[in-house]
């Protein structure tokens, strides 16, 4: 746990956006991330995309890379999906994402948003990629921050 961010999570809330990442993984081979950022500037999508790009997420074999980004400071977010998974969801499923996760975060429930936003992340992975046996996890399951 980066101390930086102890007021907006706990060890506990972070176990518990742990504990989501590692459940919905268990059912598809999408790869998941959520990445915390201090002090951002200019657009919370930009920022997202320059974050997917550093921590490599573009780089899976199917392209099924997932990345919720969360401006902490601004309580603003982005959840970005990589080609492979866009093909498959459409546009509208990003909405659905960005609707639920503002409807925790307009009531300052933000751990339970992200939590929430990983379980249907996960359920619909779960269609478009499902965990085979051999899947390799080609991502870390942890929380990044800068």
């Amino acid at each position: 746990m980066d101390p930086r961010f102890k007021d907006f999570l706990d060890d506990r809330d972070e176990k518990r956006i742990l504990e989501a990442i590692a459940r919905a993984e268990k059912n598809t081979s999408g790869e998941i991330r959520v990445h915390l950022h201090r002090g951002a500037k200019g657009d919370v999508m930009e920022n997202a995309r320059r974050t997917f790009e550093k921590l490599g997420m573009h780089k899976t074999a199917l392209r099924n890379g997932i990345l919720i980004y969360i401006d902490v400071d601004n309580k603003r977010y982005a959840i970005l999906g990589d080609k492979g998974i866009h093909e498959k969801v459409g546009q509208t499923f990003w909405e659905k994402l960005s609707d639920e996760m503002h409807r925790y975060f307009s009531t300052m429930r933000y751990v339970e948003g992200i939590v929430r936003v990983i379980d249907l992340i996960g359920r619909e992975l779960k269609k478009y990629f499902p965990y085979h046996e051999d899947d390799i996890n080609e991502l870390p399951d942890d929380i990044s921050y800068d």
